[in-house]
């Protein structure tokens, strides 16, 4: 990826995300992009297709920088805007698309590569750090909705992993369990 697309977006990011966006923020971003590369390499894609999901994951939030609820779509505008002038196609820029999307909840990813996005955006869930990213979000969306109580999110949460799903194999096998752990973790706390 060239350096400068990264830190155009980075950028961006930086200049133009609300402080109260504390789990989407530049180091989500970052971590995802970090996410894609593993499971990629874990499920053995080419260069090409590695370079694509770097760049797809970077551009994956931007959209929060002007819609909370429908940041996969504004993040397509942007996408659409900024990366023909470093050189996408048509083509290409519908794949960064086809992947951004895959992000949105519930994920539908109808690729390979939209698959990878997809469980690198919530690899987390799978990992000892769920705790601490979930706490993260908690108090972005208690920034958004003030009445959110601890209670509520822990229903929302539950409700979440419990219908979660990593689509491809290295985190089926390598996440799912860790997720399994965290969720029994929630539910034991509200018995």
């Amino acid at each position: 990826m060239q350096n400068s697309l990264q830190t155009f977006v980075i950028n961006l990011l930086k200049e133009k995300l609300s402080p109260f966006y504390y789990y989407h923020d530049v180091e989500h971003t970052l971590y995802v992009q970090q996410k894609v590369v593993e499971i990629g390499e874990r499920e053995a894609c080419n260069a090409n297709e590695i370079e694509a999901l770097k760049v797809a994951a970077l551009w994956h939030d931007a959209g929060f920088i002007t819609s909370y609820l429908r940041h996969e779509e504004e993040g397509c505008v942007l996408v659409r805007q900024y990366m023909p002038g470093y050189g996408y196609s048509d083509a290409d820029i519908a794949s960064l698309c086809g992947m951004i999307m895959a992000t949105r909840i519930p994920q539908s990813p109808k690729n390979k590569l939209e698959e990878i996005i997809a469980d690198a955006d919530l690899e987390y869930l799978g990992t000892p750090a769920a705790g601490v990213r979930a706490e993260k979000l908690f108090h972005e969306l208690q920034h958004q909705s003030p009445s959110l109580s601890r209670a509520q999110w822990r229903k929302t949460q539950i409700a979440f992993l419990d219908k979660h799903r990593y689509f491809t194999p290295y985190c089926k096998a390598s996440k799912e369990p860790i997720k399994q752990a965290y969720l029994r973790g929630l539910l034991s706390a509200t018995q």
